[in-house]
This record gives C-alpha cells, structure tokens and sequence, in this order.
C-alpha cells in the first residue's frame, strides 16, 4: 500500500480536462471529482452539458461535483434541478452567495429538503458553516466546501476552521467538510491530520504525489542533478580570470 493509500481523507481530483479525469478514476485512491466552470473555461470547454455528459460516461459510480453558473438565485435553482437530473452520483456546487454578496440558505435548503445532494461552496467563515449547516437536511448527503487555502492567502491558519466545523457537524452524519483551494501536497497531509472528511485536488499537484514519504537526501540530490542538467541543456559559461603574479 503507498503512502498515500493510507491516508484517511478521501481526495477528490479538481479539474477539467477529459484525459486525465479517464485517467485518475482507474486509481483507487481518487474517491471524487469536482469542477467549476473556470476550471472548465481553462481546458477550452464550451458546451456545459456536453461535457457533464461525457464526464459521467466515464465517472459512473464516484461522486462529481457540478457548479450552477447564473448569478439569479431563482436561476440557480432551475439550473440546480437540471444538473441534478443527470446521474444519481451528482452534487450540485451551490456558491454561498452569488456575486452580488446575496445568500443563497434559502437555496440551498429548499434544495436539499427535496433530496438535491448540494456541495455548497465558496465557505470561508464559520458564520457561513453554520448557516448552512443549520438547513441541510438530516437524511441527504451534503457537503459544506472550506476554502481552506484561501483562508490561508490571508495569513490564517484554516485548520482551526475545519475542526469547528467538523465537530459543529457532528450530529449530521451525511455532511461532509471538504477542504477546498488546494495549494500544496503538504494540504493533504494537514487535512487528514485534522480529520477532515474530503479534500479536493487541483491535478497538477496529483502529479506530485509520488513525493509523498520520499528520502529528503534523495530529493536533495534530485534537485542538484537538475540544476546541473539545465546548466549543461544551457550551455552556460564564465569566463575566470586567472591571478597574476
């Protein structure tokens, strides 16, 4: 089993580009998978539903989340239910407000009292955790997204949040804390030390992974090697000036 087999949380690959979604779901360590649309607008997707439905011709089983994108609230709801309707391991990204700071609880609880599994997300207070734990309901999966690094780019230390929110959410087994904004592997390690449930993972860093438990001598001298490749691929020379007696 590798090191990262043995982590507790369940990561979640975070992106949008077809090849490599076929690619992470043959790993057993990728339990999820969450998108937005800026992720989406990135890899050059241009038809919303075309690529949702491709996605889950190949994501069949794990969950996936998919993000509403009208900045209306009654919009967002059609858009919601719509999503929804596509496969039964669906979670719709509800964002905790739209762009002009207005809260979506109403949303979010209409949704889920109608068996709508929502990932709310954009959370960065625990003010907004506990609203929205407040109208999940019991008996329908959820997930309430951190944005734990975001929090971080603030000079906060985002772990506190989470063990709040995790013990705050207790009492509702079916909600899940994610730790979102992932900058680094070292999030992965400091998300499963605090317990938290799910973390999803941009898929540049997945590339990373193998890292994880490796010899620091060995990196050490890894990253020496390089630096003699690129000077030698570069071709760099100094001219030295020999002493004169």
């Amino acid at each position: 089993m590798s090191e990262i087999e043995k982590l507790k949380i369940k990561i979640f690959a975070d992106g949008a580009d077809l090849n490599e979604i076929t690619e992470l779901n043959k790993k057993n360590f990728i339990k999820g998978f969450t998108t937005n649309p800026s992720l989406m607008r990135k890899a050059g997707i241009d038809d919303y539903k075309k690529f949702a439905i491709d996605v889950l011709k190949i994501v069949k089983e794990k969950p996936i989340s998919f993000e509403v994108f009208s900045d209306e609230i009654s919009e967002m709801e059609q858009q919601a239910r719509e999503i929804a309707s596509w496969g039964k391991n669906i979670y719709v990204k509800i964002p905790i407000t739209n762009s002009k700071g207005e809260k979506t609880i109403n949303l979010i609880k209409n949704l889920s009292s109608n068996a709508i599994k929502c990932n709310v997300t954009a959370v960065l207070t625990m003010e907004q955790v506990k609203e929205v734990y407040e109208v999940l309901d019991v008996n329908v999966p959820s997930v309430i997204s951190i944005f734990a690094g975001r929090i971080a780019d603030t000079g906060l230390d985002p772990s506190s949040t989470i063990r709040e929110s995790l013990n705050l959410c207790k009492s509702k087994e079916k909600v899940e804390i994610l730790w979102a904004s992932t900058r680094e592997v070292l999030n992965i390690i400091q998300a499963n030390h605090v317990g938290c449930h799910i973390i999803t993972v941009p898929h540049p860093i997945l590339h990373k992974l193998s890292g994880i438990g490796k010899n620091l001598t060995q990196v050490s001298l890894d990253t020496v090697q390089g630096f003699l490749k690129d000077s030698i691929k570069a071709n760099y020379k100094i001219d030295i000036k020999k002493n004169e007696i």
